[in-house]
């Protein structure tokens, strides 16, 4: 694989000024000390689940690193549900309950307010502070709506830094063949190709990193921008790769977390997501725009199977939204796409139900040429995001029909051959990412 500049982490610019800390986090701080590692969970309303997540928390520092010097660190939003004081309540005095013996070292638990106005880097300019006052060595993210997390988290995110000197760690979960469908059929495969990396979740909402990597990007110019634009996971994994600190991903089991729908909007995910991706792919072009093939990254863990609750996908909806969307939106997509493609889409929308087959690289191809059309500003973003939605709807539809009696292996087998395409076509990706304006 062809090794890239380093791009996203400018040395030579001046970093953002930093926050302004408030003096009772700062007298926390210093009362706390240096720290070899720091727990970070950002929260907003989540009364009824971030206790059982301070609680794993802290069992699973004492368990797994019961010499080391450790803090945990909530940060709130501004919750109007009384979560600061569930946080508060969470303190477990007395580990011989639930462990063999109590901690060895003291167990730090820090609270603050961060500036919800700023987005997710609000909370993570918070932590890269923390971490950069306390010298801690390793950090790591965790969501505070969690229902499945288990004291072992902290083993599986922290450890690959703490002993195996990695600089950034993203979570591999056990997954239904239907759950994260985006990711499996679009984000995973287009990153890997563009990064050269083999990483199963690149938007993970947990993930860790060493404090080398965090120093780094609080004092460096851009980044800001950059993590607000993508988002946290995105914008620190993209940098660790970009610049060649050391990454792998750690297995952690099913990610189970309390939603705050009944339905997800597919539509906000979607728009989220990948315009997160296609932003990446704008600031980093630099690094992805030679990188051949792709290369497996170290994984941690052991792997297990459970019973997952299945995932019920509605076939005749997703059938419908890609042949409405074909119809009504043409003449968006005759502007995005190249002629043959626009016609191979539309060919699709005459096939029957049962005959409906989704080529993966038709797929890329549409894809790609909609990531270059999104860096060559062909029309507004947000409507660009919305007219690629019915076709990742046809796409998903196909992957479920081909995939209805799969075993996990096969699934597995299944998106492999698409991150393959993905990787052949890349070529393509380049050449249209480089057409004039």
């Amino acid at each position: 694989m062809m090794k890239a500049n380093p791009i996203a982490i400018e040395p030579g610019v001046p970093g953002p000024e930093p926050a302004e800390l408030p003096d009772d986090f700062l007298r926390q701080l210093t009362a706390a000390g240096e720290v070899d590692i720091l727990l970070f969970v950002p929260s907003l309303n989540n009364r009824d689940t971030i206790g059982h997540v301070m609680n794993a928390l802290q069992l699973g520092l004492v368990k797994y690193f019961p010499r080391e010097r450790t803090a945990v660190l909530n940060a709130d939003g501004g919750s109007h549900d009384g979560t600061p004081q569930v946080v508060r309540d969470s303190i477990i005095t007395d580990f011989r309950a639930f462990l063999a013996a109590n901690p060895l070292r003291t167990m730090h638990r820090i609270t603050a307010a961060y500036d919800n106005s700023k987005g997710s880097w609000g909370a993570l300019e918070l932590l890269l502070s923390a971490a950069e006052l306390m010298r801690a060595k390793a950090c790591a993210v965790v969501s505070p709506d969690l229902l499945s997390i288990a004291p072992e988290w902290v083993e599986s995110l922290v450890r690959p830094i703490r002993r195996q000197e990695f600089d950034f760690v993203a979570p591999i979960y056990h997954r239904h063949k239907y759950e994260g469908l985006l990711i499996k059929n679009l984000v995973a495969p287009v990153f890997r190709a563009a990064y050269g990396f083999r990483i199963r979740e690149p938007m993970g909402s947990e993930f860790a990193f060493s404090g080398q990597l965090a120093s780094r990007l609080l004092e460096s110019g851009g980044w800001q921008q950059r993590c607000c634009e993508v988002g946290p996971a995105l914008g620190v994994m993209a940098a660790a790769i970009a610049n060649d600190y050391r990454t792998c991903q750690s297995f952690l089991g099913p990610r189970i977390y309390q939603s705050r729908r009944q339905e997800p909007d597919l539509v906000q995910v979607f728009q989220d997501s990948v315009g997160a991706l296609f932003q990446g792919l704008e600031a980093d072009h630099a690094c992805w725009a030679n990188r051949d093939g792709s290369s497996q990254v170290p994984t941690f863990g052991f792997e297990y199977s459970v019973a997952l609750q299945p995932v019920r996908v509605s076939r005749k909806r997703l059938l419908q939204g890609f042949r409405l969307g074909v119809e009504e939106l043409g003449a968006i997509l005759e502007a995005i796409l190249a002629p043959d493609t626009w016609r191979a889409v539309q060919d699709l929308g005459k096939l029957s139900d049962g005959g409906f087959h989704f080529p993966d690289e038709l797929w890329v191809r549409v894809v790609y040429e909609f990531a270059a059309s999104y860096h060559r500003s062909v029309l507004a973003r947000d409507h660009l995001l919305q007219a690629l939605l019915p076709l990742y709807r046809g796409k998903v539809f196909s992957f479920v029909m081909e995939t209805e009696r799969a075993t996990t292996a096969e699934v597995e087998n299944r998106l492999e051959e698409l991150c393959l395409a993905c990787e052949r076509l890349k070529p393509y990706l380049v050449e249209r990412w480089s057409q004039e304006k």
